[in-house]
């Protein structure tokens, strides 16, 4: 099975085949290194940057305006705050030209914490990037999504931010995760992905059609249905309240997880179900709880689904820290750990309409 790190690797070599990625770069993401996470190995368009956040979205914005097709990445989102106000220039491009000019850009960057990776690689961008009007916000919680979604990102007229979850990069698929099309050979699949260059007339010829392969920005995923309690979540928090939903069963608690892929555009009818379906909902995700993506969506929730609630709508986020301490204690107390979703789950569960 491929992991999440390698379905991003060959979403880009598709990306160079076929979809017109012209250019892929940030720091180290050439030779020899092929990213920090080796997610741009092999890749024929991949070039280094210098360490200069700022100039990786410039040039991507330059590049993009040309009539090119770009992919850059910051290496870790944590360097992505110095660059908010050349973000905020790529999202209002369209929109400030009347139409003119497209910004067909993929930003991909890291997020989250899970690796101890302390106060300069743990924190969350999803927040900040919700801010940012124009770009499409994508976020996958497993190889097959993190491969579909690539691709969607990366044949999209507008500016996309990808997500990813660096606790989840050497996750491997499970079953129904795994990407489309997928040889039943791993050894022949590893040789597709992970040599450099490689030799790719084999995946060329034997690849499945196009429409097999793009996961639809704004699109949520069931998880695992239920009838109690939803959890609308992403990214790595999918995982934790899988197992979280498992150790709450045995009371007799029925959790349906809703994952939502996409924040930016977000799939409000797939919430709306869920909660008229539950009539409780807990919305999770591992960014600090001031000012977080899932306040809002509460917000909506109250206003538009106020007499289906049979408990309060809940928020189950980061602590608002300035950041992630580098200790496992500091790091468990900083983002939401299984013990406190469990808590939540239950609390929503007995709670009395």
């Amino acid at each position: 099975m491929a992991t999440f790190v390698q379905a991003m690797r060959l979403a880009l070599h598709v990306g160079e085949e076929r979809l017109g990625v012209t250019d892929i770069f940030g720091e180290d993401v050439g030779p020899p290194l092929g990213g920090v996470f080796t997610a741009t190995q092999g890749l024929r368009t991949a070039w280094n940057t210098p360490l200069d956040e700022r100039g990786i979205v410039g040039m991507a914005m330059g590049l993009a305006l040309a009539g090119q097709r770009p992919v850059c990445e910051i290496q870790f989102c944590d360097y992505a705050f110095n660059t908010v106000d050349l973000l905020k220039l790529a999202g209002a491009m369209h929109w400030s030209s009347n139409g003119a000019f497209a910004c067909p850009m993929v930003l991909m960057t890291p997020v989250g914490a899970g690796i101890r990776g302390s106060i300069y690689h743990s924190h969350s961008f999803d927040a900040t990037a919700t801010r940012l009007p124009g770009w499409k916000i994508v976020m996958p919680s497993n190889p097959r999504d993190a491969y579909g979604l690539l691709l969607s990102a990366i044949r999209d007229p507008n500016p996309v931010m990808y997500l990813a979850p660096k606790a989840l990069l050497r996750l491997k698929a499970r079953p129904g995760e795994e990407l489309p099309g997928e040889p039943g050979d791993e050894k022949a699949l590893s040789k597709m992905i992970d040599a450099p260059l490689g030799d790719r007339s084999r995946w060329r010829a034997e690849w499945p059609k196009m429409e097999d392969l793009f996961v639809p920005i704004g699109e949520a995923r069931t998880v695992r249905p239920g009838r109690d309690v939803s959890v609308v979540t992403y990214g790595r928090m999918v995982q934790a309240s899988s197992a979280a939903a498992d150790e709450v069963a045995r009371e007799g608690i029925d959790v349906e997880i809703i994952d939502l892929r996409s924040l930016h555009p977000y799939d409000w009818p797939a919430i709306r179900a869920t909660v008229k379906k539950t009539n409780r909902v807990l919305f999770l995700n591992e960014d600090t709880e001031v000012t977080n993506f899932g306040e809002h969506l509460i917000r909506r929730t109250v206003e538009e689904l106020f007499y289906d609630l049979h408990a309060p709508p809940r928020l189950l986020a980061g602590k608002h820290v300035p950041g992630v301490g580098l200790a496992d204690n500091l790091e468990h107390a900083s983002v939401p750990q299984r013990a406190e979703i469990v808590a939540a789950l239950r609390e929503l569960a007995r709670h009395e309409a």
